[in-house]
């Protein structure tokens, strides 16, 4: 034996190694976001989105810290990552590890910056910009542009009343059911392979679809065979418009018919009661695996003056979800009491049958559902009058805007 050193008792030897421990660990820590912040800036600095902005609009802003082209790519990651105002954009970036990754401190990102930067850019720029940014995306993803849509809609957005520097945003019918905000309406040409956006163009929310439809579709055709010329890739020989009922006009498909262009439309419910009639056992499983539970029947029959193939779908989610939304109206809630009375009318069933005739051997039915397609028409259940737990209020007469029903109890008596 050299040497010999006594380390004292087992309890004193933990407490020597808790307190190394604690020793050891930092008296602060800070939380930053970093996976979603360094994926976005690196695809913005992979297509180079900055450096295109700069050279389409030149000099930078006076004043500003940055250039134009730097100030929008970061608007587009802070609209990829966590959407927010360009006043909080400071201390938006202060929570991520974007300092680190750009090389650019708060102090240079205040809000009227960002401002500066978008007033720098004129629409024709814009387009230069996004023809140039589409053409670096299918070079450098090799995404397949063989086959793309199109489609419209529009976003509410936060625009003053009184802001009279912003044209496109205006009062129309919101999608998003938002009819106290200014709307904007957008059409988007995306791959199929991906939903990688190509082509857009922003209209003024005001305009109803149906007017703006057929410039619309020659205008992004048009666009989208500029990116693919560009890219040195063919244009898609099956390019599809996808649109819904707020397009729906015979001059809008008799343009389409004119174009060559691929399309998929929706029609109401209300305008095909003979589909709507058809029981649900006439209906297929579209694809299990793509499309759940999701049930089509697959036909030919007249819209808008042709002959058209028509899909009649049902979604067992969509259906439990307007179901939830219906059980919250008077309606409602009047089926429920009268289940809680004893009388409940029992579940839905199918609309008979018509006799042997109407099974599925007749030449007029639809053959079996192919691949899956987007719908045309919503199935809904015929309209069947009041529900059993409403009656009339006898002897009162109607006022215009005000029904004359009224909930029935179990001991009520008319």
């Amino acid at each position: 034996m050299i040497s010999e050193r006594y380390l004292g008792t087992a309890a004193g030897i933990a407490a020597a190694m808790e307190t190394r421990e604690a020793a050891a660990l930092p008296e602060r820590t800070r939380h930053l976001a970093f996976g979603d912040v360094a994926a976005g800036w690196g695809i913005l600095e992979d297509l180079g989105v900055a450096a295109v902005i700069d050279e389409v609009t030149g000099s930078r802003p006076a004043g500003a810290a940055l250039s134009a082209g730097t100030y929008l790519a970061l608007a587009a990651l802070n609209r990829l990552v966590a959407p927010c105002s360009k006043a909080a954009f400071a201390d938006w970036w202060k929570t991520t590890a974007g300092d680190r990754l750009a090389r650019i401190g708060a102090p240079a990102l205040d809000h009227r910056y960002f401002w500066d930067a978008m007033h720098a850019v004129t629409l024709g720029q814009l387009e230069e910009i996004s023809r140039t940014i589409a053409v670096r995306i299918v070079g450098l993803s090799g995404v397949d542009v063989s086959s793309v849509a199109l489609d419209m809609t529009n976003f509410a957005t936060f625009i003053a009343t009184a802001n009279g520097k912003a044209p496109v945003a205006q009062r129309g019918k919101a999608k998003q059911k938002r009819s106290d905000l200014r709307l904007a309406g957008l059409g988007l040409v995306v791959t199929r392979d991906g939903g990688i956006p190509l082509t857009w163009h922003a209209y003024p929310g005001d305009r109803p679809d149906v007017t703006q439809f057929p410039a619309m579709t020659g205008q992004l055709l048009g666009q989208y065979q500029a990116v693919t010329a560009a890219a040195g890739v063919p244009a898609a020989a099956d390019m599809t418009v996808v649109f819904d009922a707020g397009q729906n006009s015979k001059d809008n498909f008799a343009h389409l018919a004119r174009s060559g262009l691929h399309y998929i439309g929706s029609v109401p419910a209300s305008d095909c009661p003979d589909l709507t009639a058809l029981p649900a056992r006439v209906r297929a499983v579209a694809d299990e695996q793509r499309s759940g539970g999701l049930t089509a029947y697959d036909i030919r029959r007249e819209a808008y003056g042709t002959q058209r193939r028509t899909i009649l779908t049902h979604s067992p989610e969509l259906h439990a979800a307007q179901a939830r939304g219906f059980d919250g109206t008077t309606l409602g809630q009047g089926r429920q009491e009268t289940g809680r009375a004893g009388r409940h009318p029992g579940p839905r069933q199918d609309p008979p049958a018509q006799g042997e005739s109407r099974s599925g051997d007749r030449g007029d039915h639809g053959q079996a559902l192919g691949p899956p397609r987007h719908h045309l028409a919503a199935d809904r259940r015929p309209a069947q009058g009041p529900a059993p737990g409403l009656v009339r209020r006898p002897g009162r007469p109607r006022r215009a805007g005000r029904g004359n029903l009224r909930q029935a109890r179990a001991d009520h008596r008319s």
